[in-house]
């Protein structure tokens, strides 16, 4: 159980902070500092703008950051912004400062299927990509691999699959979609998927629904294969990070706690006594609840004519 819920990691994550921050911890106590920080892990807010090793260190380290991103920048794609890949790494980083370019530009190469970094993408295109592409990189990466094989026409029993972690896997060129062979056969490709599920240590979706997505395919592509990943709601539903895309804009906790916020920074003007008026409106800046962010707006792109209109939830590429 141990081993499975990573709880070693935590400890060794715990007692480092708590060396690194000994001095204030002392002043509450030990006991204390450990309840509230298992509390934080098991609420999800442990993995907030701390460093990416350990934000990818564990699969509910994963998830955790994939939630706190939607959370946090839902209301994007609730306005209808469309951002590039260099714009929605820097809302990445917000969170966890060094956050790999690398790993968004593989989920925006998912929703773009080519290398145009620049285009736009709705924020349901990307936060679902992004989802696959970052709690299942290892796994992507030993797929790619199979794919490539495949390609070069290799037997399944010759495939050969990175069981490294991922930063130490060997390199291979991106699969190029324009293959004359339109991709692999999709029964074979599922045979080196389902015994790589097997014997992967990694997070792998699950072999039953890969099945079932590839049963009704003869032929596919690499990047096929990873939107239609993307897309397929029992996918998300078993990773279990992120609502279904018809929810994806709701948020009733969240909400509620901003109703809280504001009503609680509205009360303070209504909450002085009639004869009070005139000191409640001399009360000095200081004395006033400030709502303040560090973070930097970003310049949204909206789609400003009819010809766009209706494609704010799907990029034109997505729908390819």
């Amino acid at each position: 159980f141990a081993a499975q819920r990573h709880v070693l990691t935590y400890m060794e994550d715990a007692v480092s902070q708590l060396l690194e921050n000994r001095e204030d911890i002392s002043q509450y106590g030990i006991a204390r500092f450990f309840t509230e920080y298992f509390n934080s892990v098991r609420q999800g807010t442990h993995v907030l703008f701390r460093e990416f090793s350990f934000v990818q260190a564990t699969p509910h380290n994963r998830a955790s950051f994939l939630r706190t991103f939607w959370r946090c920048f839902r209301t994007v794609g609730k306005n209808g912004d469309l951002l590039t890949a260099q714009e929605y790494h820097c809302l990445l980083q917000l969170l966890c400062p060094d956050f790999p370019m690398e790993l968004t530009q593989k989920a925006a190469r998912i929703v773009l299927m080519d290398d145009a970094m620049d285009c736009l993408m709705s924020f349901s295109d990307f936060l679902f990509a992004f989802q696959i592409q970052f709690y299942y990189s290892e796994f992507l990466e030993s797929v790619a691999a199979i794919y490539q094989d495949l390609l070069a026409g290799k037997s399944p029993n010759t495939v050969i699959v990175p069981t490294s972690s991922s930063g130490q896997h060997r390199q291979r060129q991106p699969p190029n979609d324009c293959s004359p062979l339109d991709g692999v056969e999709a029964s074979l490709f599922y045979q080196c998927l389902e015994s790589l599920c097997d014997r992967s240590k990694y997070s792998c979706p699950p072999s039953a629904l890969v099945k079932e997505m590839l049963s009704s395919a003869q032929r596919l592509t690499f990047y096929g294969f990873l939107m239609a990943l993307a897309k397929h709601q029992g996918i998300n539903r078993a990773l279990g990070a992120l609502p279904d895309k018809g929810d994806l804009f709701l948020d009733p906790a969240m909400d509620q706690e901003l109703e809280k916020l504001v009503a609680q920074v509205s009360g303070l003007s209504i909450s002085a006594p009639a004869s009070a008026c005139g000191d409640a409106a001399n009360l000095s800046a200081r004395n006033l609840p400030r709502i303040s962010s560090p973070w930097k707006p970003l310049h949204h792109r909206r789609k400003m004519d009819a010809e766009s209109e209706g494609s704010n939830e799907e990029t034109d590429s997505s729908e390819n």
